[in-house]
Parts: structure tokens; sequence; C-alpha cells
């Protein structure tokens, strides 16, 4: 986008900018989101940038009215498959925070300075900076949301000191972390303990068609890691997570469309609202800011709908399908190794894999009971399965938040046992690839639907199946038929 057409988006307040850029006012010292409800400033007065942590590097503090850093996160770092996508996706997972820049690094194939220049050139802010901008994130939603001590707050966000802490805090929003939690937008209820988990907004963009994806999550649920309770347009999905520092357990609700919206099916599923709610109980609260992030890519809230629906709404094929279900997402998943031997086993194979490998929880959740074995723990099992999980624990494979996709299918092709259909439902759903064509679709599909033929197979899909609750609507990871290994 040129500047006009920023400054046009910012003019109108078009939330569908929101986490594409970020503006600043150098009168006032404050960034924000375009849909800022504040009076438009002046043309001459407008600075724009690519991130956050690029708008905090050049001296200016977070709006208080529009919590810029709430945004949704851009749908580019989704698409791209370059270094700096690769870097967003992993940053963004929480790698600087663990392993340091060099970490990072490592994980591209790249020298830590060849990182601090692409990212510097590209975005306006290297690696340090923005992990620091979303640990002062992770920050204000401890501050705002629990009764947590400032102490406890400082290390759990990612912070190496208090004074550390302290010093962003203030620098980000212009408020000591004392002042910004008594500053927490009221909402009736009494912040929370550690014990009844953190409450979170899972902020998307645009419509969000909620049904096919909750349809999905339940029709694939694994007995003991996850489940999906409650009637059809108010169900509760919940599952364990194997986090770096601990074990979590997470509910998110079905979003609750307004009167009137459809999906074409004759059930109400589109939700307007600008986020999922959610509850996340951790065991370390370090893993807080990776918890949400494959949150978000589970859910795929960081999609555009507008530039996917646009797009394949441009095609005679799909414009009544995309008509129909504004919004529709292409879901990822929690755990992409996890997925990857659901996707090779099939479902009742992955829920006999959890009854004899899979973790016990310290306390048992309901039916929530177990987190999913690691490959390590799978390594021994015969088979395809058993060199599956090889590759996967010892890096051969990987399938982390900043894999290369190309390189990553070709070590899944190479692998016995895994046709290449498998291979691509792995690319699509645990890397994330929101252009993936699967081999063995009834109906061909085409290069004008580039780059969201991922989204262009669930609308066909959702056709197909007509209700939801027949079928999956995107691709799925197993239906049972799978059995137990040997």
């Amino acid at each position: 986008m040129d500047e006009e057409t920023r400054y046009e988006a910012v003019r109108s307040r078009d939330a569908r900018f929101d986490g594409e850029f970020f503006f600043a006012v150098e009168t006032t010292g404050i960034y924000c989101r375009p849909s800022c409800p504040a009076v438009t400033p002046k043309r001459q007065n407008v600075r724009y940038y690519t991130t956050a942590a690029a708008a905090q590097t050049s001296g200016f503090r977070a709006c208080r009215r529009c919590r810029p850093d709430a945004v949704p996160g851009s749908a580019e770092w989704n698409v791209r498959a370059d270094v700096v996508g690769r870097a967003m996706r992993m940053i963004g997972d929480g790698v600087v925070d663990r392993e340091g820049v060099l970490g990072l690094a490592v994980r591209l194939g790249y020298s830590a300075r060849q990182v601090q220049r692409q990212l510097t050139a590209e975005l306006g802010a290297g690696p340090v900076a923005l992990a620091r901008a979303q640990r002062a994130h992770t920050a204000r939603v401890l501050l705002q949301t629990t009764d947590l001590p400032i102490t406890e707050i400082a290390f759990a966000a990612g912070f190496a000191s208090v004074r550390q802490f302290n010093d962003t805090i203030k620098a980000v929003y212009a408020l000591t972390p004392t002042a910004l939690r008594a500053a927490a937008p009221k909402r009736g209820t009494a912040r929370a303990t550690p014990a009844a988990g953190i409450p979170l907004r899972l902020a998307h963009r645009g419509p969000y068609h909620a049904a096919p994806v909750f349809d999905l999550l339940g029709q694939e649920a694994v007995p003991g890691i996850e489940e999906v309770t409650g009637e059809r347009g108010a169900r509760t999905y919940r599952r364990t997570l194997r986090l770096p520092h601990g074990t979590g357990i997470v509910a998110v609700e079905e979003a609750h469309p307004p009167p009137g919206a459809g999906d074409g099916s004759g059930s109400a599923a589109v939700h307007r609202g600008g986020w999922l709610d959610a509850r996340l109980h951790l065991t370390d609260l370090r893993d807080l800011t990776t918890a949400v992030q494959r949150l978000r890519r589970l859910f795929d809230l960081d999609a555009d709908p507008y530039a996917v629906d646009e797009r394949l709404g441009g095609d005679p094929r799909l414009a009544p399908l995309v008509a129909a279900r504004p919004g529709l997402r292409s879901p990822g998943t929690a755990d992409p190794e996890e997925f990857a031997v659901r996707a090779l086993v099939g479902r009742a194979a992955a829920q006999w894999l959890v009854e004899r490998h899979g973790k016990a929880l310290d306390a048992a959740c309901g039916r929530l009971t177990h987190v999913f074995p690691t490959p390590a723990e799978l390594a021994a099992e015969p088979g395809p399965l058993g060199t599956l999980a090889t590759a996967l624990a010892d890096g051969a494979l990987r399938l982390d938040a900043g894999a290369d996709r190309d390189d990553s299918e070709a070590a899944l092709l190479a692998l016995p046992g895994l046709d290449a259909r498998t291979a691509a439902l792995i690319r699509t759903r645990a890397l994330g690839d929101p252009d993936v064509a699967l081999p063995g679709e009834p109906e061909p599909v085409r290069d004008a639907w580039r780059p969201w033929r991922s989204y262009a197979l669930c609308h066909l899909r959702a056709e197909r199946t007509l209700t939801p609750r027949r079928g999956p609507s995107c691709g799925s990871a197993g239906d049972g038929s799978g059995s137990a290994p040997r």
C-alpha cells in the first residue's frame, strides 16, 4: 500500500487493515491501529509502520483507546515462505524468548547478523525489538486480567529482570505496571486467579465463520486430550497442550453470531464481534505467549478474510459458496507434530496412542486426562509411525512455526507409508500453508485461486457436505478409520 491508501484507511477508520500496518502521530507521540476512534490526525503528522515494534522503536507509545498491541497479526506472515515470514512466525511462537536471536538464526539457517539486517530493513525492527513488543503485550494481558504479583508477571512475560520489565512497560504504554493494571477495562467481573485460568479475547479480522471450524474439531476430537461440548452455535472446544515449559488446558467458545446471520445450511454461524472468548490454564505462565500463538494458528485467526473472499468470490464456481459462507477459515493445529502423527494413523489409533503413551495430567480436568505423546515417546513403534516419530524427534523433519514448507513436504514424502495426500494435508494444517492443492480431490483445483487454494477446498467440501455435521468442512486428520499400531 502507498501512503495515500494508508491514510484513507486511517481517515475512514477501516478495521480491515488492523494489524496490516500501524500509524503514529508525531504531535502526540502515540501509535494506533487504523480503526482507532480518535480524531483523525493531519496527514503531514502521520507516519506508518509495518509492525508495532517498529513504532515503539521510533519512540511512540501505544494508544490507550484502540490498544494497537491487541490486533490480529498480519496475514502476510502466513502466506510468505521467505526468511522474514518464517522469522515472524517463530518470534510469535516465542523462539527468541527461549533461545535468543542466535537460536532463531540457527533455525532459519542464517547468521544472526543476516537475520537482524533483513528484519530491520523490511520491518523497521530487529528480532529483539519484535520479541520485546510481544513481551509487553503478554505482560499487559497478565496485569489486566490476573491478580498475580507484578514480579511474577515480569518473568512470566519473558523479561530478564524486573527493571527491564518496568522500563519496557513505561516506554510502550507510558504507565507504570501498577498504573497499567489500574487502567484495565472494567468488564463487571473480578480478575482471574491462576486456578481459574487466564481469560483471553482471541482477536480476529473481519467475519469469522465459526461453525465449520468447531464441526471439524468435534469430528477429529481424540478422547482424553480434547473434546467439544454444547449445542451447535454455543459450543466449547477444550484440549490439553504440551508447551515448552509445562502443560496447559484451554477452552475456546464458539462465536455467537448476530440474529439473521447464516451459513447457507439454515444455521446462524457468522461472528462479527472481533474475537473468540477463551480461558487458558497453564502450569507455567512463561508459556502464555506460545500457547496463544498456537491457538491463533489452530483457529486461523490471523487470516485476512477480505482478501480471501475477494479473490475466491471473483471465480464463478466459488462466488455463491463465498457469499454463503463469508469468513470461512482454513484451520491449523495447536501441535504440528501431534497432527502429523494423527494424519498418518487416524483418530482411533491416535486414541490408542494416548492411552498407551500419553502423559497423564497432574490433575484431570473433566474428561481431559492426558497430553499427546511426544515423537520421542513414539519412536520405538514399528512401521511408518516409528519412522515418522524418529524423523520428528531427531530433527530430520521439522514442522515448527518457522520450518521451510517445501523442505518439510519433501522430507515427508521421503518417509515410507506416507502418501502425497497425507503430506499435503500436513502441509496445510501443521505448517499453516494457505495455498495447498490436495491430491485426489473430486474437483480440479485452479491456479486462479492462488494464493488461497486451501480456503477454496474448504468451500468446496462445505458445499459437498451440505451441513457441516455430516462431515468435515476442511482437511481432516482422520475419521476414525485408522487402526492401532501393531
